[in-house]
């Protein structure tokens, strides 16, 4: 302790300190830690330097908002995402804060917000939720609901003067995802679409890998993403709710990171789904799902869904020089990058290397990206026209296996045509 009182410290201010951190989740050891190893320059709380340079660097303590300044995020939702990724997520974010709560169920909205000091006072259910105008402590309202409430959620939030992140899919059809970006447009609110893997550390160096020619001439790019769904009575089996099955469920990352890794949009789609005979849990949604995509470049996707398989989450993106593999890619966390390509010190010699970043939560990633548009007035990365194109890819796709033949799609030059700035986040 004397460390402590020989930087400049009093016992009230060392006490003061343990106590904020303690607020803040952390342990009143860490407070000491950091007040003994480090001082305050710029804001920044600068450690003591003890790892030798061949190893990793950390990145330091993170850089942390006051909670006051913080943007405050309204949930729509409290189901599986919400109470198990996106309200933990939270607590690894820097610049966003949970304030509100709006559920159905008003009993869980009160655990759930006393679980993270959240005032009874911001809690709506659905048929309240307009009353969200009044709370200037709302300033974002995330819709996490049934992928058929995202339109009327999102259209009722931007009248209330609120910015909208809205889980994917969009919505349920191009008519509405216009509705959506006309809503916003017209309140002059943000609109962003949380594709998560867009944020992801391994999901941008391979965007880097394959935008700077490391992998040579993007040729082949295959993904599966499946799960397997036991309930029948759950909405994502219901057509009305979801809009359709395993396609704009999890077939979307495939379909989406076909488009983000190579820049362009595919100008030719071919569908084709197929759901078992007599399986209740299909009766009114696409089981299997298999669609390849043409690209201007001659790039070809071919990609898998499904919802009666074990999980399977991955991709693979060949090019004449090298091929990046990721397995898994599109799960929560514990994502593997691996690179293929001839070893430059011998010609004989193929080599594999696997690139590892730390991990965080990819929610949280998107959420702060959100925050740092709307305190920097930016744009976001995924905005509503980049689900809004996704969609209509999906429609195409639906009508390719109806009609059983390809449907061509008029060409998009420019490349990140529906994207709004990349976001500038450290791995």
């Amino acid at each position: 302790m004397e460390q402590i009182w020989s930087a400049g410290w009093t016992r009230r201010q060392v006490l003061g300190t343990a106590g904020s951190f303690v607020a803040a989740g952390g342990a009143v050891t860490d407070a000491l830690a950091a007040a003994a190893e480090g001082a305050e320059k710029g804001g920044e709380i600068k450690l003591e330097e003890h790892s030798a340079k061949s190893e990793r660097e950390t990145g330091g303590p993170p850089k942390l908002q006051p909670p006051s300044q913080r943007v405050g995020y309204a949930l729509v939702g409290l189901g599986h995402l919400t109470l198990e990724e996106l309200l933990p997520a939270f607590a690894q974010c820097t610049a966003s804060r949970p304030v509100a709560l709006v559920s159905g169920d008003l009993a869980k909205a009160r655990t759930v917000a006393r679980q993270y000091g959240i005032s009874e006072k911001s809690l709506y259910d659905y048929k309240t939720f307009d009353r969200i105008r009044d709370n200037p402590e709302v300033q974002v309202v995330y819709v996490v609901l049934p992928n058929s409430m995202h339109a009327e959620f999102t259209v009722r939030a931007a009248q209330a003067g609120k910015h909208v992140l809205c889980e994917k899919p969009m919505a349920n059809t191009v008519a509405e995802c216009e509705q959506m970006i006309e809503a916003c447009r017209k309140a002059q609110r943000k609109l962003m679409v949380a594709y998560r893997m867009q944020y992801e550390p391994h999901h941008r160096a391979l965007i880097g890998m394959a935008r700077s020619g490391a992998l040579g001439a993007l040729k082949l790019f295959t993904a599966d993403n499946g799960q397997h769904e036991s309930n029948p009575q759950h909405w994502r089996l219901k057509r009305a709710l979801a809009g359709g099955g395993a396609l704009p469920d999890v077939g979307l990352y495939c379909l989406n990171a076909s488009r983000y890794l190579s820049g362009e949009e595919p100008i030719e789609v071919m569908g084709t789904q197929y759901s078992t005979p007599g399986d209740a849990r299909f009766k009114e949604v696409e089981e299997q799902f298999a669609f390849t995509l043409r690209f201007p470049s001659g790039l070809i996707a071919a990609c898998t869904t499904g919802y009666s398989i074990h999980e399977s989450r991955r991709l693979r993106l060949m090019g004449s020089e090298a091929w990046a593999d990721m397995d898994p890619a599109f799960a929560y966390r514990g994502l593997r990058l691996r690179i293929a390509r001839k070893s430059k010190d011998d010609p004989k010699v193929e080599e594999e290397t696997e690139r590892k970043y730390a991990e965080k939560s990819q929610f949280a990633r998107e959420l702060d990206h959100f925050s740092t548009c709307i305190q920097q007035g930016k744009d976001p990365h995924t905005p509503g026209e980049e689900g809004l194109q996704d969609q209509r890819l999906m429609e195409a796709l639906y009508q390719s296996a109806r009609e059983g033949k390809p449907v061509k799609l008029p060409p998009v030059a420019k490349k990140d045509a529906f994207r709004g700035p990349p976001p500038a986040q450290e791995a």
